[in-house]
């Protein structure tokens, strides 16, 4: 136990070891941990500390995008044409609390997520399967709470029974992300949590549960525990009453090291086995090739991502003089067509391929990953080409753009790379083109940047979206739909697009989907509400002595970057 403890010590301190215990894993990132409840839990830097505590009904099998297997469920059933799921639960599972789960705590689960429901949450989509709208109580007054408990029950054999207003293809892997693990009931009703009935449902609707006192001390299923976490580090410790097979790492820390070069030098020393490495460049050019390192290559990518321009933003400390003065910009700047394609335009793509990703790396012509269906490659995509873009910008706004010029602030990603790079090859283009032009970058806190885009306030930043579930829907409705999860960072509405995907993700036909799929992607290409950043191809970097980190084990869908697999998986050697 003492040793233990001078362990936890020095690990959440940041102190050098020489060479990580045997039983001990220890991963260092760049950004901190906005919560670790899985009722609020939409960012991979959550996900990848909740889905190692937590535990979902599903998950995917193996390195597979499509086929799921059971996790806390043991098999399930699909009936009433399509529109009810049985699900047969795992028994002799212990919560970290020592409670036993029971088919109430998968209810409450389920039913907490649909009261909390929010834009910022990920049960937007859970909400649209179970009552046919992805808005919560509060927006929404066809929501009581008589549809809630009737969407999820348990039977009188201690099944849990959902039932769904129509079919829904994508729901069993809805099921299978991080943010509807299920969660210890009785627990949580202690620590003060929703009491889980009618009685006060109304007083969590959309309730924030990011900072709750369930992500201050967890209590899940998962193959490790909480022991201690501050602003910097978190520290895990396997959990002795699992009922899967014991983890052959007993200790996980989490440090959160900001500054790049510190990270890769831990990581040579092996005073870290996983960190987050930087671009394709950095690893090449610092690590690859390096004693103790290995490089997992050639890895499946299916995040996209983009540069937001926010076209209603709600800052007004962020707008400099609030004029187009050249020392600000109007709440509205992006909502010139002509500003957003001038931007667009002004972003070196070859540039970002070539410095970030090595060359290796791929312009995409819309915001999905070109391995799902409905990524169509006949649509149009931006180049580099600085006459277009003042072109452009001697349009905007009457002229007063190329006129009078601007200062822009622009934030990213404290501790990214290639966030940071992204933000200088604009930066550096778009200057050059006018000496009016003014951008202002400035690195932010992740969970300070998450809250203040979803707030509408970021004028521009850069972001990227990881999947939920294996479904174009997830990508295209998530950053078109002026209802999806990013509408508030960009605030672009197009009433045809809004259309075309409400009818995409109401027709089985994939072929049909496909179509209407192309038809946004070309939209959105001659209105530019994004600029869209190139899809790299994905690699990992762990010490040479860590096993279970592998192409072949490899899933994308699993949020933890070093592994594409669970903590639990690992092992040293």
């Amino acid at each position: 136990m003492k040793k233990f403890a001078l362990l936890s010590s020095l690990l959440l301190a940041g102190a050098a070891l020489a060479a990580t215990p045997k039983d001990t894993l220890v991963v260092q990132q760049s950004s901190d941990t906005p919560t670790i409840d899985p009722g609020a839990t939409y960012d991979t830097g959550s996900g990848m500390i909740v889905e190692n505590i937590y535990e979902t009904l599903l998950t995917y099998k193996g390195s597979s995008l499509r086929e799921l297997e059971p996790l806390l469920a043991t098999k399930w059933a699909i009936s009433n044409a399509g529109k009810t799921y049985t699900f047969d639960l795992r028994k002799n599972v212990k919560f970290h609390s020592g409670n036993t789960m029971t088919c109430r705590d998968a209810e409450y689960t389920f039913e907490r997520n649909l009261v909390t429901n929010s834009a910022e949450s990920g049960n937007w989509f859970l909400s649209e399967s179970l009552l046919g709208t992805s808005s919560n109580a509060g927006d929404d007054k066809s929501i009581t709470w008589a549809k809630i408990d009737k969407a999820v029950e348990c039977n009188s054999n201690g099944q849990l029974v959902f039932t769904l207003p129509k079919v829904d293809p994508a729901f069993l892997a809805k099921l299978a992300f991080v943010g509807q693990s299920v969660v210890d009931s009785k627990y949580a009703i202690g620590l003060g949590e929703w009491k889980g009935t009618e009685a006060d449902w109304k007083n969590w609707i959309g309730k924030d549960l990011q900072g709750s006192k369930l992500s201050a001390a967890p209590s899940g299923t998962g193959a490790y525990k909480l022991v201690r976490k501050d602003a910097n580090a978190i520290l895990m410790q396997a959990f002795d009453g699992y009922w899967g097979k014991k983890p052959a790492i007993k200790n996980v820390v989490i440090q959160k090291v900001p500054e790049l070069a510190a990270r890769q030098q831990a990581f040579l020393r092996g005073d870290a086995d996983i960190v987050e490495p930087g671009s394709r460049a950095n690893v090449e050019e610092q690590l690859k090739g390096k004693p103790g390192v290995v490089v997992v290559d050639d890895l499946a990518n299916v995040n996209s991502t983009a540069i937001f321009m926010n076209e209603n933003i709600k800052d007004a400390g962020r707008l400099g003089s609030g004029k187009l003065d050249g020392r600000g910009i109007p709440a509205n700047f992006f909502s010139d067509v002509n500003v957003r394609r001038g931007f667009s335009y002004a972003f070196n793509y070859a540039q970002y391929i070539k410095d970030v990703q090595n060359g290796k790396g791929k312009q995409r012509t819309m915001l999905l990953p070109d391995s799902f269906p409905g990524y169509s490659t006949k649509v149009k995509t931006y180049t580099y080409d600085p006459k277009k873009a003042a072109d452009y910008f001697k349009r905007a706004w009457g002229g007063n753009v190329w006129k009078n010029g601007f200062t822009l602030n622009v934030a990213y990603r404290a501790g990214s790379v290639a966030a940071q790079t992204a933000m200088e090859i604009l930066k550096k283009n778009v200057e050059g083109l006018n000496p009016k032009f003014r951008v202002n970058i400035q690195a932010k806190e992740w969970s300070a940047m998450l809250n203040d885009s979803k707030a509408g306030k970021e004028p521009m930043i850069l972001l990227a979206w990881a999947p939920d579930y294996a479904d174009a829907d997830n990508f295209l409705y998530t950053f078109y739909s002026s209802n999806g999860y990013y509408f508030p960072r960009s605030n672009w509405k197009d009433a045809q697009v809004d259309k075309w995907l409400e009818q995409a993700r109401s027709t089985p036909n994939q072929a049909e989907r496909n179509r209407l799929y192309a038809l946004v992607g070309q939209r959105a290409y001659e209105q530019a509400p994004f600029i869209l950043i190139p899809g790299g191809v994905n690699l990992n970097v762990v010490r040479d002595n860590l096993v279970g980190a592998s192409a072949k084990t490899y899933n994308p869908m699993t949020s933890f970057f070093g592994t594409g697999t669970f903590f639990k998986d690992l092992s040293k050697k």
